[in-house]
């Protein structure tokens, strides 16, 4: 399952799911024991090399904190396969549903079967989390899998090579690195189910490359995701809430706040709390071994870019510390943005990185206008200790999930679906909805040896038949 791939390899892809799928048809139906025995095996082998995890993904960013590798990559696994197997004998259970009185006598169950052979394209944010997150769903859902890992990470995924072989046989899952040509490759490839995460553009060839074999389809893909502050919350407690969303891993995650909103003359007391606050988590500035590099230099490029086209533009830069930038190491302070003209780059594109505009408004209706004029995003911050304004935000706006005086720790909810809506994405997994994505609930329909459904064949006009269609059409 070790297989590091070339673009040249690329025509051996199709034979490596044929292998997988073959393996499916052998056991179309692993047992609970069987999946609790992988999940167990795996939450073993993470745990082991978490060590070897966290000094991969520092040596692969640069400087990245082993605790936000911890927090952000092997915890949310380690809860997930908790989670999973406490509750995996009841998910794969029959369910009994009513056939009706037009049916009856019959027997409805709905049983969830393995779909077969799951594609799970990987991107480098967050390279532990988002190739073993979908995996526990696939393996417990019975599944087998092929893995595209990011090429940007590639000290982390010879660990992760390493683990997953100590756990899975090469025909139950398979590892695969390459550049984007072999991604292409990849994402063409007849799944019965393929997970993406990465950007809304990336989304979108993923999706044309599916579609000829249409292979259903899990797409995560951030967006734009705006944090409202409204008049009645304390500034500083809004800083507080949102800022570690920001900060972790630098800003490259798809649910960290992309602009901020807020009451319009607040502009410089958000800049004034926002420093404040950074300076309390990294006291060091860009020096502090808690906060992280941008990943690699193209990445820096980008954001820079991004920020020198703004400033060109007119925009204020208030960087949160100083020195605000390390071009050899690719670090980058928190710049944040105000009166920021909207065709700049950071007004249209997703940031993925610690560049934050500040959008003022005259009202709140102003305010749920502009989130609603825009593409969906995949999270939704209000800032507000407001009831009725709590109420109306989550009737009247649209994202993947909403999370009120706090970020990013709706994406943690082990019990609660994750997903994008739109633009953000489509699908869901996390915890019972990752079952149900990577199963196909079939349902069935048993009768004895009396079946009342001869009295509907024809000839039809019968007068038994007048009398059900009289009893039942009303």
């Amino acid at each position: 399952m070790n297989t590091t791939l070339t673009p040249s390899d690329k025509f051996s892809l199709p034979d490596q799911l044929i292998r997988l799928r073959q393996a499916c048809l052998s056991r179309p139906m692993p047992s609970l024991t069987e999946r609790r025995t992988r999940l167990t095996q795996l939450k073993g082998a993470l745990l082991a090399h978490k060590q070897a995890l966290c000094d991969a993904l520092a040596l692969d960013y640069g400087q990245r904190s082993g605790y936000d590798s911890l927090i952000a990559d092997i915890l949310p696994c380690v809860m997930q396969i908790n989670y999973s197997l406490k509750r995996l004998k009841g998910w794969m259970r029959p369910e009994r549903r009513h056939p009706g009185l037009l049916l009856a006598p019959a027997r409805v169950e709905v049983h969830y079967q393995p779909l077969g052979v799951v594609g799970i394209m990987v991107p480098w944010n967050f390279p532990v989390m988002l190739s073993l997150g979908p995996l526990i769903g696939a393996i417990g859902a019975g599944n087998r899998a092929m893995i595209k890992l990011s090429e940007f990470t590639p000290r982390t995924n010879a660990v992760l090579r390493t683990l997953l072989g100590e756990v899975f046989a090469d025909d139950e899952v398979m590892v695969i690195e390459g550049d984007a040509e072999l991604a292409a490759a990849f994402s063409a490839l007849p799944f019965d189910h393929l997970v993406f995460t990465g950007s809304t553009a990336v989304g979108r060839r993923v999706m044309a490359a599916a579609a000829p074999h249409l292979t259903p389809l899990t797409l995560e893909l951030g967006g734009k995701s705006p944090c409202l502050i409204a008049p009645d919350m304390p500034m500083a407690l809004a800083v507080e809430r949102m800022i570690f969303g920001k900060s972790l891993n630098a800003g490259q995650i798809c649910v960290a706040p992309d602009y901020v909103l807020l009451p319009r003359g607040q502009e410089q007391a958000f800049v004034e709390a926002y420093r404040s606050h950074f300076t309390r988590l990294y006291p060091k500035g860009l020096a502090s071994p808690d906060y992280g590099s941008v990943v690699n230099a193209q990445q820096y490029a980008r954001l820079t870019a991004w920020l020198d086209e703004a400033r060109q533009a007119g925009a204020q830069v208030h960087p949160c510390t100083s020195p605000a930038r390390d071009d050899s190491a690719h670090r980058l302070a928190p710049h944040l943005l105000t009166e920021v003209p909207d065709h700049c780059q950071v007004m249209q594109q997703e940031i993925f990185g610690p560049l934050l505009p500040i959008v003022p408004y005259d009202s709140l209706d102003e305010a749920i206008a502009y989130v609603a004029a825009r593409p969906r995003p995949l999270a939704l911050y209000l800032m507000s200790l407001d009831e009725p304004l709590q109420r109306r935000l989550i009737r009247e706006t649209h994202a993947g999930g909403m999370a009120i005086n706090e970020s990013l720790f709706q994406a943690a909810a082990d019990d609660a679906p994750f997903g994008g809506i739109g633009p953000s994405g489509m699908g869901h997994y996390h915890g019972r909805e990752g079952f149900l994505t990577f199963s196909k609930a079939k349902t069935v329909l048993r009768r004895g040896r009396f079946s009342p459904g001869g009295l509907i064949h024809p000839p039809y006009r019968r007068w038994y038949q007048r009398l059900m269609m009289a009893l039942f059409l009303r």
